[in-house]
């Protein structure tokens, strides 16, 4: 586990010991640790104030009413690997403190300063968070001049758990520290947290806290908005995405913060679904093949329109137009949620394109350009994505029929530019000027002969030798000239098409 731990991180703790202070590296930081994994952060709590901690490291910034000093280290050793670049990272150190009332439900009345560390692991949030953790008996044995690493076999350390972290950690469950109600009270976005980490550690939430989350998930609307959008992205982008939504449901946070969405539980949909409109939502979620942010929230809410555009009952019930409905009421919600500009253009599209009609005995290359030129070619795989997850959330076992293979097919094969003359580092303004050549038809048939050529060499494609080339080819007739480049534009497009068809496995 210490292994894990930079040596510039113990080395501000050693610092702030050495000052005569006491010093911890806590919560989440501990946490990770213990799950073996390296934090993305580093957090430590220390006895002295803030003015001390500054005083102990004149390059660091204090910005913020909640005690916590940034000190500037060296770059980590896995940061410097990336970015040889960097100038610092950075270790948060905070000093203890207890915390007023939340008349906001969202930020303390006032920071109040602790003076023992059992004080500030008790306002904390859940148990597995509320680990302190010591390091003892260290020596820096510098291994690698050049990197800098470090042996550290030989460290130390002691746990400080008072209240069962690390048996809930082992156990996988989210219990609130102490009196879940007050702990809610006291922060409204950790409901949202508890949710967050049910969808990415796959632990349970114990029954107390779970009472307490419905209890008090009303209080979720004195939380910005933006702060609700940070831990919307996290439960998406978790490994368990449908749980954290479905979680939102079960708790009532759903119909806070995504009214639209909770809107679809209990509705039943035609004989194409055997899912409600919510649980279908869910499914397309769960079995999303893509990992971008923009596919996932498309992905849950592609069919948001459904409730509000369904005509009849039973099998035969209709949903006419609830993609383009479904676009703007997304749009609205994402705004409402402060996502940017440029997510919600990409989930507005993905939502209003999502019913794109393609069979292969219908539609032809034509249309398919007409796909590629509306969505754009750089959608054109989220865009399947999504269908796919659509698909897979039906209940249909098969994500991509034939159907969807040919559009794969076709739209690689429209979208290469290996037959265009627009590929040749010459054009027909070049062979007038050069070859003194006037406007006609013998000018494209002298390009389309170079292409042939470029085709079957790469290397011809200069200007220098395309030119000399041309005024060969200039002496030839016009009927000629097209012979010779229709035999080899057509055997160079069969191979690339059946090349294309293998890679697909259509016919």
């Amino acid at each position: 586990m210490l292994s894990k731990i930079p040596c510039e991180v113990i080395e501000v703790l050693k610092k702030i010991e050495k000052a005569g202070f006491e010093a911890y590296i806590v919560g989440g930081c501990v946490r990770d640790l213990l799950f073996q994994k390296t934090p993305k952060d580093w957090d430590c709590a220390t006895d002295a104030t803030p003015t001390q901690i500054v005083e102990l490291f004149p390059d660091s910034f204090y910005e913020n009413e909640f005690g916590t000093v940034g000190v500037k280290v060296k770059p980590f050793l896995e940061a410097r690997e990336l970015n040889p670049l960097r100038e610092h990272d950075v270790v948060e150190v905070t000093t203890y403190r207890i915390e007023s009332a939340y008349s906001d439900r969202r930020r303390p009345d006032e920071v109040k300063f602790a003076k023992t560390l059992e004080e500030d692991l008790s306002r904390r949030d859940f148990t597995m968070n509320a680990i302190a953790l010591k390091i003892t008996n260290y020596k820096l044995q510098i291994t690698n001049k050049n990197s800098e690493s470090e042996k550290n076999n030989n460290f130390e350390y002691e746990i400080v758990d008072l209240f069962g972290g690390q048996a809930d950690i082992k156990s996988k469950i989210i219990r609130a520290v102490g009196d879940a109600g007050e702990r809610f009270g006291e922060d409204a976005l950790r409901i949202m947290r508890a949710i967050r980490f049910h969808a990415q550690l796959g632990f349970q939430i114990e029954p107390d806290t779970f009472q307490a989350l419905q209890k008090n998930a009303a209080l979720i609307s004195h939380v910005a908005n933006e702060r609700i959008k940070d831990e919307l992205v996290k439960i998406v982008l978790s490994d368990n995405p449908a749980e954290g939504i479905d979680m939102l449901q079960k708790t009532g946070v759903l119909k806070i913060i995504l009214p639209e969405l909770e809107n679809g539980v209990g509705v039943a949909q035609n004989k194409h679904h055997i899912y409600t409109i919510y649980q279908h939502c869910l499914m397309s979620l769960k079995k999303c093949p893509s990992r971008k942010l923009e596919v996932r929230l498309a992905a849950l809410f592609h069919d948001i329109a459904k409730p509000q555009t369904k005509r009849g009952e039973g099998l035969n019930a209709t949903f006419y137009n609830h993609d383009h409905l479904g676009a703007r009421i997304v749009e609205k919600m994402l705004r409402r949620l402060k996502f940017s500009n440029d997510v919600i253009d990409k989930v507005v599209l993905l939502v209003d394109n999502h019913m794109f009609y393609y069979n292969p005995e219908e539609v032809g290359e034509a249309s398919v350009r007409k796909l590629i030129k509306k969505v754009g070619l750089e959608n054109v795989k989220d865009l399947i994505d999504l269908r796919i997850a659509d698909r897979l959330g039906s209940g249909t076992p098969k994500a991509k029929p034939y159907k969807l293979r040919h559009l794969e097919y076709l739209i690689e094969k429209v979208s290469k530019d290996a037959v265009s003359v627009k590929m040749l580092k010459i054009n027909g303004r070049d062979l007038m000027q050069n070859l003194k050549l006037a406007p006609g038809p013998k000018i494209g048939a002298i390009l389309d002969v170079l292409l042939a050529e470029v085709i079957e060499d790469a290397e011809k494609n200069n200007k220098e030798s395309l030119l000399i080339r041309a005024k060969q080819l200039d002496g030839e007739d016009l009927p000629k000239l097209r012979e010779m480049a229709k035999e080899k534009i057509e055997e160079k497009k069969e191979e690339d098409d059946q090349e294309i068809k293998g890679k697909y496995w259509v016919k």
